[in-house]
C-alpha cells in the first residue's frame, strides 16, 4: 500500500504514513469481502486476494517509477 500511496500523495513520509495507515486496513477489508463473494459457499483467503490484486498494481507502480 505505501507504494500506491506514494504515487497518490507524493514522497512526504508523514502523508504516506497517514494515508497508508488509513488505506491499508480498508484494502484488507475490501479483499476479505471480495474473497467471500468470489466463490460462494466457500471463501478465498484474504492473503490470496491481496496477492492477486496487489502484485499487478505493484508491477505497474514500479514500471511507472522506472519509466519502463
Amino acid at each position: 500500500m505505501p507504494h500506491v500511496v506514494r504515487v497518490l500523495v507524493g514522497v512526504d513520509h508523514r502523508r504516506v504514513l497517514l494515508v497508508s495507515a488509513l488505506l491499508g486496513p480498508a484494502f484488507v477489508v475490501l479483499a476479505d469481502v471480495l474473497g467471500r463473494l468470489v466463490a460462494p459457499p466457500s471463501e478465498v483467503q484474504v492473503g490470496i486476494v491481496c496477492a492477486v490484486v496487489g502484485a499487478p498494481v505493484l508491477v505497474l507502480v514500479v514500471r511507472r517509477v522506472r519509466g519502463v
